[in-house]
């Protein structure tokens, strides 16, 4: 092809170099290895869960659980999901635990969720000691517990479930899967790239195509290997092809 590579050459080329690209991918893959084991930080996950009641006036008593007073407690759900990320809630967390961030950095590490149709609400925490984790976690769900009746005028807030043991927690980043795969497939799309550019840099003439796409001039003919062994030895062939004839002596 004049503008291009076929598929086939394209093949060839990559077989032709698989040397360099093999080198490359090894490379890759041992960087990839040496970032996720020593580099990066492992991170844990934490939970802590509670359970959104009846909702219910401070200074009265509890009167029969209904359809429609759950579903108004699942609805209330989305209004705690913000209150437990809030400032009024997270400042309290960090001078309780005399943790060492803001509110708003504390808060990137915390998500809330709870499933569809549910009244359980699970509080997760993210960070690189287990044990933070956990306290982080229950410290949160107590504190929030704590300030619903005064913010909501309600006490409808229950704990079910704190942190589990931090000997028990198991990372849940760096992915080493996902990583070694990102570097394997990085690492073999640059030694392709430089097999390519050492292909096209090569200016080895390999065949009669090179040599009329490269220099321009009619290919006019080839001349065989001579091998000689000795002073009388007679050359393997003398034979010289030009424009497709043959001349022999």
């Amino acid at each position: 092809m004049e503008n291009g590579y076929s598929t086939m050459e394209l093949l060839l080329i990559l077989k032709r170099r698989w040397l360099v690209i093999a080198l490359i991918v090894i490379l890759g893959l041992g960087a990839g290895a040496f970032v996720t084991f020593y580099v990066m930080t492992p991170q844990y996950k934490m939970s802590s869960e509670f359970i959104v009641n009846q909702s219910q006036p401070v200074s009265t008593e509890s009167n029969s659980v209904t359809s429609e007073s759950i579903r108004s407690n699942i609805e209330l759900i989305n209004t705690y999901n913000v209150i437990i990320k809030s400032p009024a809630v997270l400042d309290e967390v960090t001078s309780w635990l005399g943790l060492e961030m803001s509110a708003e950095e504390l808060k990137d590490k915390i998500s809330v969720s709870s499933a569809e149709e549910s009244q359980v609400v699970e509080v997760t925490v993210v960070d690189a000691s287990p044990e933070k984790a956990a306290e982080i976690a229950d410290t949160t769900v107590l504190t929030f517990k704590d300030s619903i009746p005064e913010l909501m005028n309600v006490d409808n807030v229950q704990i079910l479930s704190e942190a589990g043991p931090a000997g028990e927690a198991v990372p849940v980043s760096p992915n080493i899967m996902l990583n070694l795969l990102i570097a394997l497939a990085g690492s073999a799309a640059v030694g392709s790239g430089v097999a390519f550019i050492l292909e096209t840099s090569d200016t080895t003439l390999r065949k009669e195509s090179d040599v009329i796409e490269n220099l321009g001039v009619p290919f006019m003919g080839s001349v065989e290997v001579i091998v000689e062994e000795g002073e009388d030895s007679i050359p393997a062939s003398n034979t010289v092809e030009m424009r497709g004839e043959s001349i022999g002596s």
